[in-house]
């Protein structure tokens, strides 16, 4: 190719380059002087301290409100749901006298209800994407605390000493076409001990390269994360090498499984005047998830009022009862300190 089709790199890295120069070394030099103690300033590290400081700022500034819920329990059929505020679509309020006026208004009414909405709505996931160094520390970091540099370090060992990983320094999270005829060996090499089942289930059937996986466009000098065709012996490993390697392999053996299907039910009803709803699900096809007999954690918000339950068959127009009524309550949190794992990803 010609050489001016590199020019942009060329002054990027210069810019890079200056910016180190007319930045780094004089302000490390000023700040330096200015607070007599030896201090550094710096392309990366600096607005990597400044996100910090200001989260740290966001959290000690923190007051914590107090917030009001309801929590409405039917006996037959069994069923929770939790009230709306109309208004806001918000499931709390601060304004306790008016949650607490709802209560009473709901035990005068005899705790009728009637439903108003019932939504079957069929849906389906899809494993999430295979590993990228980064991703692998964050969720190391989120699982067994490991920092960044211990993740990388117990990589390092699977691929160059016991080379049943590929190579670990890698940001793609797709692998490249030429891989896919090597992925029943791969699946052959790792389906031992505990991995035999979910990989015999495999060798059976045709692999199929789905773009969710296999994007030669998305690979720039290494694939993602994946198992080699080395045989694997788990008993040579060291504890922290078994639960990086685990991590790895049932990431590669989930995206070779088929979606994981449910039908997501939500119900509204009205007692009172007031809104409740409930939500529910029902597993058609558990798929990708069997890869993960402990099921992947799903991240919990503090909003997340309507937990999932098992819903009986409801119709709209349909009459509820509604045995009990209680006040539920809560603070508000501050932002959370940041993790290694949260401050890769900010």
């Amino acid at each position: 190719k010609n050489g001016h089709e590199y020019d942009n790199l060329y002054d990027a890295a210069m810019c890079r380059a200056e910016a180190d120069w007319l930045v780094g070394i004089n302000a490390t030099r000023a700040l330096t002087c200015k607070y007599n103690a030896q201090l550094s300033c710096g392309r990366v590290q600096t607005p990597t301290l400044a996100i910090i400081a200001s989260r740290e700022e966001e959290i000690r500034n923190f007051v914590p409100k107090p917030y009001y819920g309801i929590a409405a329990k039917s006996q037959t059929p069994p069923l929770t749901l939790t009230w709306r505020d109309e208004k806001s679509k918000s499931f709390r309020s601060f304004d306790k006298e008016r949650v607490e006026g709802i209560i009473k208004k709901i035990e005068a009414g005899s705790g009728q209800g009637l439903v108003t909405e019932v939504k079957r709505i069929p849906k389906k996931t899809y494993a999430p994407q295979l590993y990228d160094l980064t991703e692998l520390q964050r969720e190391a970091n989120r699982k067994f605390n490991y920092s960044a540099k211990e993740t990388l370090n117990i990589m390092q060992r699977l691929y160059e000493n016991h080379k049943v990983l590929t190579y670990p320094r890698t940001d793609s999270r797709y692998l490249s076409s030429d891989i896919v005829p090597s992925i029943k060996e791969r699946l052959e090499a790792c389906g031992v001990g505990p991995y035999r089942k979910l990989a015999g289930r495999l060798m059976n059937q045709k692999i199929a390269a789905k773009p969710s996986f296999v994007d030669d466009k998305k690979v720039s000098d290494h694939h993602a994360i994946i198992p080699t065709e080395q045989f694997v012996q788990l008993d040579h490993m060291t504890n922290e090498e078994r639960k990086i390697y685990d991590m790895v392999v049932r990431r590669f053996l989930s995206v070779l499984y088929p979606a994981f299907e449910y039908e997501q039910t939500s119900l509204e009803a009205k007692a009172a005047g007031q809104t409740f709803a409930a939500n529910g699900k029902t597993v058609v096809s558990a798929g990708w998830k069997d890869v993960y007999e402990e099921g992947m954690q799903e991240e919990d918000t503090e909003d997340n009022a309507l937990k999932d339950q098992k819903l009986p068959v409801f119709r709209k127009g349909e009459n509820i009862h509604i045995d009990s009524v209680r006040l539920t309550n809560g603070k508000t949190k501050p932002p959370a300190h940041f993790t290694e794992a949260t401050l890769l990803a900010a």
